[in-house]
């Protein structure tokens, strides 16, 4: 075996052990009460500045995203291209089988199919067969004054009820501004926001499209948006991890 396989393989072990030491009960609460949760550091300042530093290689994108372009806001993103960075592959790897509890609870609540299987190889299988084969990684970019406007990362039928950003600089040192917004859209009642810094290195999982609210008749579905406050000075880096596949 490689020096650099060797190496590769440990740094996957750890980002794994990082993501497996999170209190899952406590981030489960959290999805169900508010559809997001904050997770311990995963990334350290290295690790948050080697990713950056990919963003001006562009051979490692598939393509890249102007949202003022499109409308989606102001600022910038870039779809990774396969094979993914080591820590974006070993880091959605991790995270699967923790968040497939709660997208099978949330399911069984909504009374939906929960087509996703045990690994997540088996599940980006059935998104390629159903013609869903892009990668959906994304790095994003915003410089003073950019935003992004409240959305759904939806590619295909096939869907994953959850996913996550990881911020990668630091709020109130390198940017100002920027927080995580998170709408829901309430049963007959006004919408709901929640806000979110995200410290540098830590991951805010949240629901994709909507989750279970309870209310009289039983379970319905609550939707939700989610976007970036505009940010006021310096540039804010983060990592977006879907999935299922475009």
């Amino acid at each position: 075996m490689s020096t650099t396989t060797t190496k590769r393989r440990a740094r996957t072990t750890v980002l794994a052990e990082r993501v497996g030491a999170a209190d899952w009960t406590a981030l489960a609460d959290e999805l169900d009460t508010l559809g997001c949760g904050l997770t311990p550091r995963l990334l350290s300042p290295a690790d948050c500045r080697d990713l950056i530093a990919l963003y001006d290689r562009t051979s490692r994108f598939r393509s890249t995203i102007d949202m003022a372009r499109h409308r989606f806001g102001s600022g910038q993103y870039r779809y990774f291209a396969d094979p993914l960075p080591e820590p974006v592959r070993a880091l959605r790897e991790a995270f699967y089988p923790h968040l497939l509890r709660t997208a099978r609870d949330w399911a069984d609540k909504l009374g939906r199919p929960a087509p996703w299987p045990d690994t997540l190889g088996e599940w980006l299988t059935l998104c390629h067969e159903a013609g869903q084969a892009e990668s959906s990684q994304i790095l994003l970019r915003y410089g003073a004054g950019d935003w992004n406007a409240l959305h759904r990362d939806i590619f295909g039928d096939m869907v994953f009820p959850l996913q996550v950003v990881i911020g990668l600089d630091e709020q109130g040192t390198d940017y100002t501004g920027g927080e995580f917004l998170l709408v829901e859209q309430r049963p007959r009642a006004q919408s709901r926001g929640t806000t979110t810094v995200l410290p540098q290195g830590h991951g805010l999982i949240f629901t994709t499209r909507d989750r279970p609210v309870r209310s009289a008749r039983g379970w319905s579905a609550g939707p939700v948006r989610h976007g970036v406050s505009t940010v006021r000075s310096g540039q804010r880096h983060s990592l977006g991890l879907v999935f299922h596949d475009a």
